[in-house]
């Protein structure tokens, strides 16, 4: 009836308590001796009790369906029984015993029964032959209905962990591919899709000791550098996931080299440091022999255009060809530099600067030639749907939970790209490059998606929650700005939003695991073309109230 992010997947019944009488096919008809069944919303009454289902957004919606099937009659209770919200099992079978009188007792009494004789919700019902009671069940004093319990509900951090864990090692198995391989930059985002391919491999080991057999034939297929099954998620990880850090000797810092394989031998990962200086100077070569000119870095001296190109010859993709079983290439591009635009089309990320898809030859890999690809940035993309302020959270949490020490660097650590060369008094700096900060831009994205505003409207709402003038409560560490500030920055994001539009358009795949996802293909049908922001209604708008604003308080 009512569906997740209206119904992207699926389309809803809209025929409430309606049904249809839907002609089952031969062969069906052969096995049940039943030429027709019901479709639709319905019950299912018993000879001792109705029946009813709710399923997945039913439950939360203002007027959810359970209200109605509660008052015609469905035996609703208290919470008894859970099931498990992540598994890698197929099918899990939850038991639960109700104690029927005690629902009915509640029935009965006065307002439930004066509401009940007035609704007009009428479901069809399906009647059955079959009990789930009997008087031997009665009997047996060794059963006792189950107490109610708490409903388990997972932190956002935990949700993410738990829920991309499932979802590569399905993509995984399903892909008939041999592992994962990342371009880990030392950063934040590479370092958070590590930890997730790392809480798969703690899913899947936890699967293996439950005695999964499917869990465990797919492990026996991937993981073939051993012939028992691993004990731990680094045993596993060191055999499906290889981390790979791409640096230059002026552009890459001993600092992310370091972060890069302290976090992949703290996870197990197979890891592997290469410098990428041959092969930049050679496209550089190209450009310098052809086009008759020495493009060189802002830091050099050059224009923001030349510093544009060298940092995008550093940031296409690389391809081993051995023999062997493939690897999945994961990006790393966290939601918000999506919207900002702030990544190279076709390439991986800024913070990734290039990535290798390698195929295994014998033990470890062999490689035989290297050529530049263009792959649309990756195979697959974690956190394509998550945005930086969620990615910290989950590092935080994963430092702990995981008993990660190595972790807690990353947080600290200033988010940059290294696609520019490191002087005395110069290091990149994404929030630089980008002219916001990453809170700031996690903002912006949240209004943008959640809340529906344009230009106009966050400006309208955000002058007052990042006044300077605004009254300050105790730990209230959101920005301090004066109008025009604001004004600036949401102007700021919506110029590159409109000009980077075509970007979204070519992103690689990722997990919708948010209601802020900016996924063009799935989640976010909005032109990719927009008119010039500079001629747009909303920043004329804006500087309309911007005016009247400064106007009142020079009064």
């Amino acid at each position: 009836m009512f569906l997740a992010s209206d119904g992207n997947y699926f389309t809803p019944w809209m025929k409430p308590r309606g049904y249809e009488e839907y002609h089952l096919p031969r062969m069906i008809q052969k096995l049940q001796g039943e030429t027709h069944c019901k479709f639709g919303d319905a019950v299912i009454s018993t000879p001792d009790t109705c029946i009813g289902v709710e399923t997945c957004e039913e439950l939360f919606t203002p007027d959810a369906p359970h209200t109605h099937m509660a008052l015609d009659g469905v035996e609703v209770g208290e919470v008894v029984a859970q099931g498990n919200q992540f598994l890698l099992d197929d099918v899990e079978v939850i038991v639960a015993t109700v104690d029927l009188e005690e629902i009915r007792a509640y029935r009965s009494s006065v307002s439930r029964c004066y509401q009940a004789t007035a609704s007009d919700f009428k479901y069809e019902r399906i009647q059955t032959s079959f009990a789930l009671s009997s008087e031997a069940e009665d009997l047996d004093i060794r059963r006792r209905p189950s107490p109610p319990i708490q409903p388990r509900y997972y932190s956002p951090e935990e949700e993410i962990a738990l829920c991309a864990g499932c979802y590569l090692w399905d993509y995984l198995r399903r892909s008939n591919m041999a592992g994962f391989l990342l371009p880990s930059s030392g950063g934040i985002d590479s370092c958070a899709t590590a930890i997730l391919v790392f809480s798969m491999c703690r899913l899947v080991v936890e699967s293996i000791k439950t005695g999964n057999q499917q869990v465990i034939a797919d492990v026996q297929r991937l993981a073939k550098f051993s012939e028992k099954l691993p004990e731990s998620p680094q045993e596993l990880c060191n055999q499906i996931f290889h981390t790979l850090y791409l640096g230059m000797s002026k552009q890459s810092s001993k600092e992310t080299r370091q972060r890069s394989k302290d976090l992949s031998g703290a996870i197990g990962a197979y890891h592997t440091g290469v410098d990428i200086d041959e092969v930049y100077e050679a496209q550089r070569n190209l450009i310098v022999n052809n086009l008759g000119f020495e493009p060189k870095f802002q830091v050099e001296g050059g224009t923001n255009t030349e510093n544009l190109v060298l940092q995008n010859i550093q940031a296409v993709s690389a391809r081993k060809r051995p023999g062997g079983g493939s690897l999945l290439v994961l990006g790393a591009a966290n939601v918000g530099e999506s919207l900002r635009g702030y990544l190279t089309k076709y390439g991986t990320t800024p913070l990734s600067k290039a990535c290798l898809k390698l195929r295994l030859s014998g033990l470890r890999i062999t490689p035989l030639t290297l050529e530049f690809i263009d792959c649309s940035s990756a195979d697959i993309n974690p956190i394509g749907a998550i945005d930086k302020a969620d990615l910290k959270r989950l590092i935080a949490w994963a430092e702990k939970e995981f008993d990660l020490p190595c972790l807690h660097d990353f947080l600290t650590a200033i988010p940059t790209a290294e696609l520019e060369p490191i002087t005395d008094s110069y290091v990149q700096s994404d929030e630089v490059d980008m002219g916001m900060t990453y809170d700031e831009l996690t903002v912006f994205g949240r209004l943008r998606k959640v809340h529906k505003l344009g230009a106009y409207g966050m400006f309208q709402r955000l002058v007052h929650e990042w006044s300077s003038e605004r009254p300050r409560a105790p730990g209230d560490d959101t920005p301090a700005l004066e109008p025009r500030q604001v004004a600036e920055k949401v102007k700021r994001f919506h110029h590159y939003y409109a000009v980077n539009r075509h970007k979204m358009t070519t992103l690689t795949p990722s997990l919708h695991s948010n209601d802020y996802s900016a996924d063009d293909n799935r989640f976010d049908m909005r032109p990719f073309l927009y008119p010039p922001a500079y001629d747009s209604h909303d920043f004329m708008a804006i500087d309309e109230e911007l005016a009247k604003i400064e106007q009142l308080r020079k009064r």
